[in-house]
């Protein structure tokens, strides 16, 4: 959980219409549960409520940590239910982006409950 706090997007996999789809997501750590900022003109956030999704975040395209060229990769399974936050909380998620496929961003939001969470590192020694 605590990796998410360096990162602010991840990828939500849900199934849509019984098939798996993935979906990009804007994310907080809020009380120990993942609160995700998604569009709501995209209607991801109706397939996910009520479910068990995953979602998985990484620092893949991040600059690794000073003094270290580790990466890695989180996921977590659990239910997830629409929410609305609070404005403490929604501010800080920052700025929404403008819009989305040429939409309006119009904001929803999703709290996952972690229940099963995996983390894998990928390390690199300097030597050849």
């Amino acid at each position: 959980m605590e990796l998410l706090g360096s990162v602010r997007y991840g990828r939500l996999a849900m199934s849509m219409r019984a098939l798996p789809f993935l979906a990009v997501a804007r994310h907080l750590v809020i009380e120990g549960r993942v609160v995700l900022r998604m569009h709501r003109g995209l209607g991801f956030h109706e397939a996910c409520d009520g479910s068990v999704v995953a979602y998985g975040a990484d620092n893949f395209n991040s600059p690794a940590p000073a003094g270290t060229e580790d990466l890695w990769s989180v996921q977590f399974t659990g239910p997830v239910e629409i929410m609305e936050p609070g404005p403490g909380q929604r501010e800080r998620f920052g700025t929404c982006p403008a819009e989305v496929n040429g939409e309006h961003f119009d904001p929803v939001y999703l709290r996952l409950d972690p229940r099963l969470a995996h983390m894998h590192t990928l390390a690199f020694d300097a030597s050849p």
